[in-house]
């Protein structure tokens, strides 16, 4: 176990382990990242896997990782796109509560998940949060959204703030802080993202938004460092303390976060949330740690409306 200072998603991990395993449509496992991100999820009891996707192929990779897989359901279908319909089905027949995305692109699964027929939407907005484990931070920092909505408006910006006060919520956090970002922290009329910064303060204000702190507009700096704030003389609950950092748009959330996990060793995981399921959403360059890491996230969100 690694000490507090940098164990943050160790700790979820632990208490995924603790509970029950979740059952999980794992979508497509048939390259080395997916399918064994999957297959050690289960092992340590956080998931009981449904692996949907070509047969052959799932069988022909976990020889050639030395997996066994014997004890784990195998969903045959002809390929990805056919993977992501099959487990949103699931889904919609309660036979899955977690959709896991394994070896196939962000947009193809979340194509389903949306689908106006026979997809898993809800009244809210789909949106991504990372959740990181930043060394020089002294708890777990949640960025978003770095992987779905390109250039939110303030009221899908509403939906991801209260997507992630929500996920906030299950993992124990009561009453999370919320900085809203932008490059400055005085509200300017020809500066958008300070604009919807006051707007979203306001709504929470009003009870549009529950269950959170929020404040902005704030900078990077003055969010993340009490200091930074106060030597810009700004009285702020959220500066130095903020759990959730809600991005203007989805370049900066993911220059952000990509930031924070190449240049300052953070660990991450990522997931997918507003729909009626949580939904792993790991890049397929993300090793398993991340992916063990965010069905933590997902199996402690599941638990919580249960």
């Amino acid at each position: 176990m690694m000490n507090a200072a940098h164990g943050q998603l160790e700790q979820f991990i632990e208490r995924a382990i603790a509970a029950r395993p979740i059952r999980t449509a794992v979508v497509h496992p048939v390259a080395q990242n997916g399918l064994c991100g999957a297959v050690e999820a289960a092992e340590k009891g956080i998931i009981e896997p449904l692996l949907i996707g070509p047969e052959a192929r799932i069988r022909a990779c976990a020889e050639e990782e030395g997996l066994d897989i014997s004890p784990y359901a195998i969903i045959d279908t002809p390929h990805s796109h056919a993977a992501a319909d099959k487990a949103v089905a699931m889904v919609k027949e309660q036979q899955a509560e977690i959709l896991m995305k394994a070896d196939l692109s962000t947009a193809e699964l979340l194509e389903a998940v949306i689908d106006k027929q026979h997809g898993i939407r809800t009244e809210r907005r789909l949106s991504h949060v990372f959740v990181l484990d930043v060394p020089s931070y002294h708890k777990p920092l949640m960025i978003t959204d770095a992987a779905i909505n390109i250039d939110p408006k303030l009221p899908q910006k509403k939906d991801i703030v209260q997507n992630c006060i929500d996920l906030c919520h299950a993992l124990g956090v009561s009453e999370p802080k919320v900085a809203i970002l932008a490059a400055v922290e005085k509200v300017k009329s020809y500066m958008p993202a300070t604009i919807d910064a006051a707007a979203l303060c306001k709504m929470a204000d009003r009870g549009q938004i529950k269950g959170g702190i929020l404040d902005g507009p704030l900078a990077f700096d003055n969010a993340i460092s009490k200091q930074a704030a106060e030597d810009k003389h700004i009285d702020s609950p959220v500066s130095g303390d903020a759990d959730i950092l809600l991005a203007p748009d989805l370049e900066s959330a993911n220059m952000i976060a990509k930031q924070l996990m190449y240049l300052a060793n953070a660990k991450s995981a990522g997931i997918a949330l507003g729909a009626k399921v949580p939904i792993v959403l790991n890049s397929r360059a993300d090793g398993t740690f991340a992916r063990l890491a965010s069905c933590a996230l997902a199996s402690q969100l599941v638990l919580h409306k249960n």
